[in-house]
């Protein structure tokens, strides 16, 4: 506990030179007069990439400030609520980057002393080899401490900055709690499970926690079997019932983990730090083929490559996509406005690209890669693995291209 890093809050003129600046306003015409045969050609794959990067290196210098106050202070704060952060780095970096641990303190509905000591006390309940860990101390000391609506604001910023600073790699972000800690896990891990690689709940209730959202994410429950307060323990066998069925439906999603001790009640004896090579050992992968998002009561602007406007993000909005070969396939959509945000990791920008719901085609063209678009997606979801080149807009059975400022080259 005591190794964790806390805060208190003109030269003359030669003829060739001369005869050179009458040329210039006729080069200058004959390049504009080239522009518009430039952008309808489009970008090619590696022009995107390189631009992707270019951007996304000027969006990190624009936060670095911003990452370090936070750094310094130890506080990361959103609208009135100050959120403060111990944090350490364990083990050598790896060469693609290292990982980072979100490790969530129990308490809730208690005096501040008892939160400040489930906060010290979290710092030492979990071994890890390798990683950025950082343990942020809840802004309120309600019940719900970890899953009120600023916490998923905190936590982007959080995992922005350790990206930005400690150079963690975005596909290597995990998040685990324990007690209240466990049931913001519950919470937090399907309404943001695009930022997670895995999760691991501990001793937690579920809530009202929507599990279709899980698709994607790799997600272990650690449950003393004597843990009767509030039913956790016959809860976390009834979620892990609906996560073996919605993977026995869907064989390629919905990987899960369930350990109940039957002799535990609610402290688990370090018997769930087994959770940390488990979550090691996955990755995040930014772009499924098939994604499901329903918005909780807290809604998202974006789901992996999925995204959608302000007001499309309403409650129980629902979205199931695919992606097979150059065939998007819409299989559910109740957003009145649903982003589709594409590049090459997705399918082939090179070919057209098709998008069907019901079997029926709604779209079929051959799509040009958009330096605004890569711009306007950096904004959106400043991750730099997750940057797109093309964006379609679908509203009922129409789609469009979206289009930004910005040339394509």
């Amino acid at each position: 506990m005591k190794n964790y890093i806390t805060k208190t809050f003109s030269p003359g003129k030669s003829l060739f030179f001369s005869h050179w600046i009458k040329l210039v306003p006729l080069i200058c015409i004959l390049f504009i007069l080239a522009i518009p045969s430039f952008a309808q050609k489009g970008l090619s794959r590696v022009e995107a990439e390189k631009l992707a990067k270019k951007e996304w290196t000027i969006e990190k210098n624009k936060l670095r400030t911003a990452a370090e106050k936070v750094w310094s202070e130890g506080v990361i704060r959103f609208g009135k609520y100050a959120m403060p952060i111990a944090y350490r780095a364990f083990g050598d970096k790896p060469a693609d980057g290292r990982s980072l641990y979100i490790s969530l303190h129990g308490g809730g509905n208690a005096p501040t002393a008892i939160n400040d000591q489930q906060w010290e006390n979290q710092r030492t309940l979990y071994p890890i080899k390798e990683g950025f860990c950082i343990v942020p101390r809840a802004p309120t000391n309600t019940w719900n401490l970890w899953h009120e609506d600023h916490i998923d604001n905190l936590l982007d910023s959080l995992i922005r900055y350790a990206v930005i600073l400690e150079d963690v790699n975005p596909n290597k972000v995990y998040i685990l709690g324990y007690s209240a800690g466990g049931d913001g896990v519950f919470q937090l891990a399907p309404r943001m499970a695009d930022r997670w690689a895995a999760a691991s709940m501990m001793a937690g209730h579920p809530g009202d926690a929507n599990a279709l959202n899980l698709r994607n994410l790799p997600f272990a429950i650690y449950m003393g079997g004597r843990d009767t307060a509030y039913s956790r323990n016959t809860l976390a066998i009834a979620f892990n019932q609906k996560l073996d069925s919605l993977q026995r439906l869907d064989p390629k999603g919905f990987i899960h983990d369930f350990h109940l001790y039957a002799d535990k009640a609610h402290w688990m004896d370090r018997r769930d730090t087994i959770a940390i090579p488990w979550m090691a050992a996955h990755k995040r992968n930014p772009f499924p083929d098939k994604v499901i998002w329903v918005e909780d009561n807290r809604v998202q602007h974006r789901f992996y490559w999925l995204s959608a406007p302000n007001g499309a993000q309403v409650k129980g909005a629902t979205a199931e996509v695919s992606i097979v070969g150059n065939e998007i396939r819409v299989s559910k959509n109740t957003f009145n406005e649903l982003n589709i945000n594409l590049n090459d990791h997705l399918l082939d920008l090179d070919k057209p690209v098709s998008v069907t719901m019901d079997g029926v085609v709604l779209f079929r063209k051959k799509l040009e890669r958009s330096l605004g678009t890569i711009k306007k997606t950096i904004k959106e979801y400043q991750d730099p693995t997750m940057v797109f080149s093309v964006k379609l807009i679908l509203k009922g059975s129409n789609v469009r291209v979206a289009r930004f400022k910005g040339s394509s080259l």
